[in-house]
């Protein structure tokens, strides 16, 4: 998201990358007795205020603070707000969310990644859900950034609770967290080729015989693609 950005910019539209039909890909038969439903995969597009509170204020605040996000994409659904911030101002936005005391998140819970083989140019997300004890609240944070150049500053400077969850991005998507104090891998071997988590990487497996039939292994049979 660029941080040109302002509140005259038309919202971004949800792209609509296919429509897939029933559980299983396309090629194979339908077991799973679903077979009508039809599915749209598209990413969100901007959700207009108001939010309603607290989350009004939050968006406000934040903005106030960090001017760079009024404009950008925010994503408001089931009581939880999301808000995207550039990648490369990250540090920056989560600094003011832990020490603005009308914003308060002192807690990183969790950092984890998502791969969207379809956004070209933003295949993959790291989200970053914060907690405010003293407000009693939670918030996510988003950034994106190429398969081809998948670094995102890190946060552990900030809230080190995140050095774990940032290597398990790292483990399971590639992601690379510039700056963090040691970016290994913490659940596959250090050898380990590829990323498991990435919706590229093959998903193995052996065939499975039953009486007259032959179940597929799943990388033969579903496709995420």
């Amino acid at each position: 998201m660029s941080d040109e950005l302002t509140p005259q910019t038309p919202a971004p539209v949800a792209p609509v990358f296919e429509t897939k039909k029933g559980m299983w890909s396309r090629g194979s038969g339908d077991t799973s007795g679903y077979g009508n439903i039809e599915r749209r995969v598209a990413m969100p597009g901007q959700t207009a205020g108001p939010f309603g509170q607290p989350w009004d204020a939050v968006h406000a605040r934040a903005t106030e603070l960090l001017p760079f996000l009024d404009g950008g994409l925010v994503l408001f659904d089931r009581g939880e707000l999301t808000i995207f911030v550039p990648r490369e101002r990250i540090q920056e936005a989560v600094r003011a969310f832990r020490d603005d005391a009308h914003l308060r998140f002192e807690i990183c819970v969790s950092v984890s990644g998502v791969h969207y083989p379809q956004q070209t140019g933003a295949e993959l997300h790291v989200v970053y859900h914060l907690l405010s004890i003293t407000h009693n609240r939670r918030v996510r944070l988003e950034v994106t950034c190429p398969e081809g150049d998948a670094h995102v500053p890190s946060i552990v400077a900030t809230y080190p609770m995140a050095d774990w969850h940032e290597r398990e991005t790292w483990d399971m998507f590639g992601i690379e967290f510039d700056g963090h104090p040691g970016l290994t891998r913490i659940l596959m071997p250090d050898d380990w080729v590829g990323h498991p988590q990435r919706k590229d990487y093959p998903l193995g497996g052996v065939d499975i015989q039953y009486k007259g039939a032959t179940v597929p292994a799943p990388d033969q049979r579903r496709t995420y693609n």
